[in-house]
């Protein structure tokens, strides 16, 4: 006697059915202009850190808005740790390109210098989707000293205060540290600001200020 419902003999009928239909599916071919999984998952994580902070995103996230795996995130990168640390760096990277390609638009001038640069950073924080200094809002939420993020951070800041000292000294301010001093906490405020108070807040009178600031130490020379 056969029976029928769920006898043996239908179910190997319908696995021999589905042999047929997966043999005859066309077979799916990798998308060439598909970026890799690393680099979705690096555009992801660099976008969702910027705006909606570093604890606020976790790995499932990052990964499910990647199209990706858990599993390929931590293939591609050792720790969410390191994910942070690497976004920091191509910031880094991307940062210090800019400032160059703007003071090589102006060599041996670096009051000019100085002027394009809070010029720019004037028209960063009038933009409605800027969320502040990346560096600066990690430091906020990074607080422990060995995270690898933390080097990244401080090496940024660094530079950028004895490059602000060095352009100070080559105007011939009479106190050149305390002029680039003056200008980094701007820089800093400005970026913080504009996340309290807004583009029409106080970090749009930036590049202005940081004018006047450097006329009035010249004028003491």
């Amino acid at each position: 006697m056969i029976l029928t419902g769920n006898s043996l003999v239908n179910q190997r009928l319908d696995m021999a059915k589905n042999r047929r239909t997966n043999r005859q599916l066309p077979v799916r071919k990798p998308d060439a202009n598909r970026p890799s999984a690393r680099k979705r998952i690096f555009d992801t994580a660099s976008q969702l850190f910027y705006l909606k902070g570093i604890r606020a995103v976790g790995v499932e996230t990052i990964a499910a808005e990647a199209d990706t795996t858990k599993m390929s995130l931590y293939r591609n990168f050792p720790s969410k740790d390191e994910l942070v640390a690497e976004w920091l760096r191509d910031h880094d990277v991307n940062f210090w390109q800019t400032w160059d390609a703007m003071a090589s638009r102006h060599p041996k001038d670096p009051r000019r210098q100085l002027k394009a640069a809070f010029t720019l950073l004037a028209r960063h924080v009038a933009d409605p989707k800027a969320r502040g200094c990346p560096m600066a809002n990690a430091a906020v939420e990074l607080t422990e000293k060995d995270h690898p993020a933390r080097k990244v951070i401080e090496a940024h800041k660094a530079k950028l205060r004895t490059r602000l000292v060095q352009m100070c000294t080559g105007m011939g301010a009479p106190e050149p540290a305390l002029l680039a001093d003056q200008l980094f906490l701007l820089m800093e405020g400005a970026e913080v600001t504009k996340q309290t108070l807004g583009a029409r807040g106080p970090a749009r009178n930036v590049a202005r200020a940081a004018e006047m600031l450097i006329a009035a130490h010249l004028g003491a020379s």
